[in-house]
């Protein structure tokens, strides 16, 4: 058998921002076998070694390992079994290995690291790895045509990889006489407008190969926080950073900077704008308690590294919006619910570039409803939007375009596409007013053209 190696071996990248994967916790209901013990150990609260879990071997379909620090090898020898939230150490011949006969192995938000030069990563095939971070291994992942893989925001030794060891997109290099929003000035004073950034960047042709996550959005690492209540802010220029914030936030004032700080939220709406002009949100979390029908509402704001989860919808996109380099994940399903990481019923100028849009529970392999709606429900026009460089798993159509949709100037392009949808990737891809680019948006396991 002929394995395929991802990746090419370049020196440990610096560590990461952010020491604990968030997410879902599930219970730890398996069956281990310890090196260190020497025994069977099965059911619920297995005896942990100080110094990590220890070497385990999996044998039971469906078993989760959730939030573990594993000094040792995993091996799996059961179906869909599931590793995330986790770190494995370890130096023998492969530090994570599903034996031949079992497959529908997922790994994600994960990293494996070799304390030994020639030890192996993820092997050998039948796994799908989403945002697993491979360190100091021989090889970062191996699969084979008899025992395929799936690899989406994952990297070995800092290297993006993709299934099929195929190299990382390629962007085309921006043109220098052509201003981005990143190089956009950003002030207490007056940060850059939505509706700017949609003509200040040169075209995109190409998705790129990483995809925001758990270590570059949210509250940076070693941030400290001073605990606050719900917040409104109606002073114009008022910059907000550090806050622990229990409660929700209402701003009704102009060029607000809300940055490094976290909002746990049981509202309707986890921060809310009312009449407000030019809010900038920064490296923040936001949690909505499973009860924010929306993390943001409605207009005339800019996320940046935002991660928003536990809600029941992702942001409303209303006219003058910005949603970039940001992760929404983890939504909260409810009685008659349509869950979408974002949404427009009617609004212009919009940007959504460079996030990660998960409309999927890999536990309940639920698909949600979509991870962009778009219809004009409550308004005569949805224009002036683009929708580049994301990655997007989920949904009934993970692009879900209404029949009462009145479209103008909405460019989808540049996109990686999970295939956990519940009909197709997009929904009425040729209405009016819709550019769909056939040759730029791909699906994310072998970066082929969704068709």
């Amino acid at each position: 058998m002929s394995f395929s190696v991802a990746g090419q071996h370049n020196p440990r990248r610096s560590p990461s921002r952010r020491t604990h994967w968030r997410g879902w916790r599930t219970p730890r209901s398996l069956v281990v076998s310890s090196t260190t013990l020497g025994i069977i150990i099965a059911g619920i609260g297995v005896a942990v070694a100080s110094s990590g879990d220890g070497s385990t071997t999996v044998t039971r379909n469906g078993a989760v390992l959730d939030g573990r620090t594993i000094d040792g090898y995993v091996h799996i020898k059961a179906n869909d079994v599931t590793i995330r939230n986790s770190t494995v150490k370890y130096g023998g011949a492969h530090a994570v290995r599903i034996f031949e006969g079992f497959s529908g192995a997922l790994i994600e938000n994960t990293r494996i690291e070799c304390t030994r030069p020639g030890t192996n990563g993820l092997v050998f095939g039948n796994y799908t790895a989403r945002r697993v971070r491979v360190i100091g291994c021989k090889n970062g992942f191996l699969h084979s045509p008899e025992a395929p893989a799936t690899i989406v925001m994952s990297t070995w030794n800092g290297k993006p990889v993709a299934a099929g060891d195929l190299p990382p997109a390629v962007e085309p290099a921006p043109d220098p006489t052509t201003p981005t929003p990143d190089s956009a000035p950003t002030s207490p004073d007056g940060p850059a407008s939505a509706a700017a950034a949609t003509e200040t960047r040169a075209p995109i042709n190409r998705a790129p190969g990483t995809f925001p996550g758990p270590d570059d959005t949210g509250v940076p690492a070693g941030t400290s926080l001073r605990a606050s209540g719900s917040i409104k802010v109606t002073q114009d220029g008022q910059v907000l950073s550090g806050l622990n914030i229990t409660g929700c936030v209402t701003v009704t004032a102009k060029n607000v900077i809300l940055r490094k700080s976290r909002i746990t939220c049981d509202g309707i709406y986890s921060i809310r704008t009312i009449n407000a002009v030019n809010l900038v949100v920064e490296d923040v979390e936001i949690n909505g308690m499973g009860k924010n029908s929306a993390a943001v509402c409605c207009g005339d704001y800019t996320l940046r590294r935002v991660d928003i989860s536990n809600v029941i919808d992702g942001p409303r996109l209303g006219s003058n919006v910005v949603v970039e380099n940001s992760w929404i994940h983890h939504l909260t399903r409810g009685p008659g619910s349509h869950n979408d990481t974002l949404q427009t019923t009617g609004a212009s100028n919009i940007v959504v570039r460079g996030n990660s849009l998960e409309a999927y529970n890999p536990v309940t392999k639920d698909p949600f409803n979509a991870c962009l709606m778009i219809g004009s429900t409550t308004g005569p026009i949805v224009s002036n939007l683009v929708f580049e460089r994301n990655y997007c798993n989920g949904g009934n159509y993970s692009i879900g375009v209404r029949t009462d949709l009145n479209a103008a100037s909405i460019r989808v392009s540049g996109n990686v596409f999970g295939r956990n949808h519940r009909y197709g990737v997009i929904a009425r891809p040729d209405q009016a007013g819709i550019t769909w680019d056939r040759a730029t948006n791909l699906y994310a396991d072998n970066r082929k053209p969704v068709v």
